[in-house]
């Protein structure tokens, strides 16, 4: 995030409002200001773009011929695609802890603390920013994934579902990604963290094949995996696959908020 970036600090300070309204303008505010970023800078959404395609190109098309995965009844490019859609926003979100450390590296998140503004209000912002984020990039590797043929049902209504399922996950990994950054308190550490951990949070859901082929521990890390229910949702979303739609979205909604409270109890260790 650039200086430029960052809102005029008075529009944090309106203690006159309710908490509810507060928490809603911040959020507001903080996803405005993604996607003023994204407006400035396109190139971000082809280059991260780039990892999702390949994985849809070589491995979707590789495994599709050899059928080596079972995916229940649907062609295995289908099946992967929500995984793809799910990784994606994985990775947007789960480095966004990086941004809290410049932030408190330029001085900009001890003037957001001293000012009126809840603490829940400054992390649930930067949260669903990272969501908004994220739903960019699940719409460009979706549009991706139409191209190479994946059938997609065409319900305007099922495909809002999608973007909350989406801000829903990376508003948990981008609270994560805070979490990670108070614990650690530097940049270097947090991207080493995150880079060992995307890749166990990929592999141990079921965004390549389905639970049933898992051994145990592997099945034991899905089940309390939130990216599992975030593809879960997706799949039952966009492809009319059996899967419990509220469960899904119950536990993405937990989680968020727990990680959300967890990430504002550390929050003022960062700025120390």
């Amino acid at each position: 995030m650039s200086p430029t970036s960052v809102a005029p600090l008075d529009v944090w300070a309106e203690p006159r409002r309710s908490r509810p309204m507060t928490l809603l303008s911040r959020v507001g505010t903080l996803c405005l200001v993604e996607l003023e970023k994204l407006r400035h800078d396109r190139s971000e959404l082809l280059t991260r773009s780039i990892q999702p395609v390949l994985w849809l190109l070589i491995f979707g098309t590789t495994f599709s011929r050899i059928r080596a995965i079972p995916s229940g009844g649907v062609p295995y490019l289908d099946f992967l695609a929500p995984g793809i859609i799910a990784q994606s926003a994985l990775f947007v979100a789960i480095f966004y802890g990086i941004q809290i450390i410049w932030e408190r590296d330029a001085g900009v998140l001890a003037k957001l603390l001293v000012t009126p503004t809840p603490r829940a209000a400054l992390v649930t912002g930067k949260a669903f920013a990272a969501g908004v984020r994220a739903s960019v990039q699940a719409v460009v590797v979706t549009v991706v994934a139409v191209l190479m043929g994946v059938s997609i049902i065409p319900n305007p209504l099922r495909w809002l579902g999608v973007i909350v399922v989406v801000v829903l996950a990376a508003a948990f990994f981008a609270c994560l990604s805070v979490i990670i950054a108070g614990l650690v308190l530097k940049r270097d550490r947090l991207m080493g963290i995150g880079q060992a951990i995307t890749m166990p949070l990929f592999f141990g859901s079921n965004a390549l094949y389905p639970v049933d082929v898992m051994p145990g521990w592997v099945r034991a890390i899905a089940v309390v995996n939130p990216l599992s229910y975030e593809v879960s949702a997706l799949r039952g979303l966009l492809l009319g696959t059996p899967t419990n739609l509220w469960l899904d979205l119950g536990v993405l909604a937990g989680a968020a908020g727990v990680a959300i409270a967890v990430a504002s109890a550390l929050l003022g260790r960062l700025a120390r």
